[in-house]
């Protein structure tokens, strides 16, 4: 399934109140934070990311959290307590003494229902297995290896099947060299990736709003399709289907994002869209269209478009989703969904080297 980030396990502040009345409004702190702290916001993010999805760094252990502030550089580390209620008072705690050592200069109390800070992020993340994923995408054992046919594509035979990296690739050649313009901007192994995230690259997948099979689309979008039921966690059917919606998302898409960061230089500009274009898969074309254009939304936007010579591509997406956390659709899951395809597009590739 989808990997999910509850609430509960992001523990959110930001700095310059007194210890006697911390701040309390964790959505005005984010409102706060100059857009200026996003520079270099996602390479911390992602390290952080990194630990967790890994199982390395300071996430050697899942029974941990770490912590970080609103640039995303990482602050410290604490071993979980026994019972969900003593860990949340030791979280309190550090927050506390990191205020009172001056790592920080806002602090927030969390709960189990409340978000605190410092930002407080737990190790354990038990929905995707990376690495067995990844193992599974590349076939790496004969029984994750793959073979069907549709729409007159044949992907390996029953005695010589093929990975599911390969079936993903021929899938997105064949679908691609039929559109009068071809999607040039999203990479394959970002597509692989987004796979791995989405579902752990496993088949039979049902999420709890009932997204299926490996890249979770649902009913409505595979009989958009044109695919019948009996079809719809069929592998090779559920890649044709995503790359024909990523078409759709790619055309509304680019005269928005055109709109605002045309200027861009050609490399940045094509990696700014990929990283976008991935997001609105995830979050729909209406909310990435108001996080560009909205009066209230598009403001993180218009800054980075005006000031983009300070900021990488990352930090762009990565910024004008942090400045707009706790409006609707725009959460914590969305934050980190792009990054965490990011790293998991890294870890394919460093697999091959």
């Amino acid at each position: 399934m989808r990997i999910k980030y509850p609430l509960a396990i992001f523990f959110l502040l930001w700095c310059a109140m007194t210890i006697a009345a911390p701040t309390s409004d964790w959505k005005k702190i984010v409102r706060d934070t100059p857009y200026s702290f996003s520079k270099g916001a996602s390479k911390n993010l992602a390290e952080l990311r990194r630990w967790v999805l890994l199982s390395n760094g300071y996430c050697e252990f899942p029974d941990r959290h770490v912590f970080f502030d609103q640039r995303g550089q990482f602050l410290t580390w604490m071993d979980n307590e026994d019972t969900g209620i003593a860990t949340q008072e030791k979280l309190n705690k550090i927050r506390l003494q990191l205020h009172q050592n001056k790592k920080v200069n806002r602090w927030i109390e969390g709960s189990m229902s409340t978000i605190g800070y410092p930002f407080a992020l737990s190790c354990d993340q038990p929905w995707v297995d990376i690495r067995a994923a990844i193992d599974r995408v590349k076939g790496i054992t004969p029984d994750s290896k793959v073979w069907g046919t549709w729409d007159g594509v044949k992907a390996g035979t029953e005695s010589n099947p093929i990975s599911l990296e390969a079936l993903v690739g021929l899938m997105f050649q064949h679908r691609n060299s039929q559109l009068v313009k071809p999607i040039d901007t999203l990479s394959l192994r970002l597509f692989v990736a987004q796979l791995i995230i989405e579902s752990g690259a496993k088949k039979h997948v049902r999420s709890s709003d009932n997204a299926l099979g490996m890249l979770q689309l649902k009913p409505e979008v595979l009989n958009d399709c044109g695919i019948e039921k009996r079809f719809y966690q069929h592998r090779m059917a559920q890649v044709d289907c995503a790359v024909r919606l990523y078409v759709m998302i790619s055309r509304n898409l680019q005269p928005v994002f055109s709109s605002v960061f045309g200027h861009l230089e050609k490399a940045k500009q094509q990696a700014l869209f990929d990283i976008l274009l991935v997001q609105s898969y995830h979050s729909g074309i209406g909310a990435m269209t108001k996080l560009l254009t909205d009066t209230e939304m598009g403001k993180a936007a218009q800054y980075f478009a005006e000031h983009e010579q300070q900021f990488s591509a990352e930090d762009i997406a990565t910024g004008m989703i942090f400045h707009n956390l706790g409006r609707q659709p725009w959460g914590w899951e969305s934050l980190y969904y792009v990054l965490d395809i990011m790293i998991v597009s890294k870890s394919l590739s460093a697999h091959d080297t």
